[in-house]
């Protein structure tokens, strides 16, 4: 293992997408149709949407980058700001929710389509059942990272993400805004992992007592793989796992991501490594190497090239 340079700074994810994607006129309406499987669902959409609905954050920035904004007639369920690139598009469109509405708010609204980043979204406690909304004539999709277990990747790579974004913008008869997304943000992912430093990063989601971390095969892993890092905790299943710190003090990481949310902030976590009696010594906590990502990046979609960006830029 090299060894790395201190880090002077703490990286925080703040900017947009920059040039990545540009306003384009409306596609014309008698695109289509589209078939395609989701989540192990077929979806057939005669034509683009007009009324879209879009729960999630990721969901939602996914259609503003493509320049959808003028289809959405509401948005539900933000963990962040809005990306400032997106802040005057997303401004335009009705909030129905803070977190899901529900199926009478969402019926009200007479949605065509609907396109929610987690599973969840089409549960009881959410809109109820898609099936439902599919035998309404309403079209739905799940972004793939967000499917039930048995119909997600086994392993989430970026390419699944791109993926993504070109059905979506497949459903919206708009494919060639996809593609200049995808090949941007495919370009700063390959000049961002370029020269990096070999590390082995602990990447800490949250809990204090049992810590949750980035395992083998969601978001976050996808985005230790495409930065070109070690991920510590790669034997652990599923997207996060739970360890112990004793295990995090044996495998001694020479980076550590701390996840900010709202409900979990950065700072805090930061203060309770600085704190503990054990972690306080660890090499990694006393040289201050931590990179803070907020947890809207972690989610799939087209944030996560500005937590490869700040992953990799704190290690080359």
């Amino acid at each position: 293992m090299r060894a790395l340079a201190p880090l002077s700074v703490v990286f925080i994810l703040l900017t947009g997408c920059g040039a990545d994607t540009e306003p384009a006129a409306p596609a014309p309406a008698s695109a289509g149709p589209v078939a395609l499987t989701n989540c192990g669902t077929p979806v057939t959409i005669a034509k683009p949407p007009q009324r879209a609905v879009t729960m999630n954050q990721s969901a939602t920035e996914i259609m503003l980058a493509l320049g959808l904004q003028d289809r959405m007639i509401g948005t539900a369920y933000l963990d962040d700001q809005v990306l400032p690139d997106y802040a005057a598009a997303y401004a335009k469109v009705p909030v129905l929710a803070k977190e899901y509405p529900s199926k009478e708010k969402l019926l009200e609204a007479e949605p065509d389509f609907v396109y929610a980043s987690f599973n969840s979204a089409f549960s009881d406690e959410g809109v109820g059942d898609r099936a439902d909304w599919q035998n309404l004539g309403v079209g739905t999709y799940i972004s793939p990272a967000g499917c039930p277990k048995d119909t997600r990747p086994e392993k989430l790579a970026i390419d699944d993400v791109f993926g993504e974004i070109r059905e979506v913008a497949a459903v919206f008869g708009v494919p060639e805004r996809a593609e200049t997304l995808t090949t941007a943000q495919r370009d700063r992912i390959a000049k961002a992992a370029a020269n990096v430093k070999a590390a082995k990063v602990l990447w800490w989601d949250g809990g204090s007592d049992a810590p949750s971390v980035g395992a083998c095969c969601g978001g976050p892993a996808m985005i230790m793989t495409a930065a070109g890092v070690t991920n510590a905790f790669a034997d652990l299943d599923g997207s996060w796992g739970d360890t112990s710190w004793e295990t995090v003090t044996e495998r001694n990481p020479d980076v550590i991501v701390l996840i900010d949310a709202t409900w979990d902030p950065a700072d805090k976590k930061r203060a309770f490594l600085e704190k503990h009696a054990t972690l306080k010594d660890l090499p990694a906590v006393k040289a201050k190497k931590y990179v803070v990502i907020p947890f809207s990046s972690t989610s799939a979609g087209v944030r996560n090239v500005l937590a490869v960006e700040a992953l990799a830029g704190a290690l080359r």
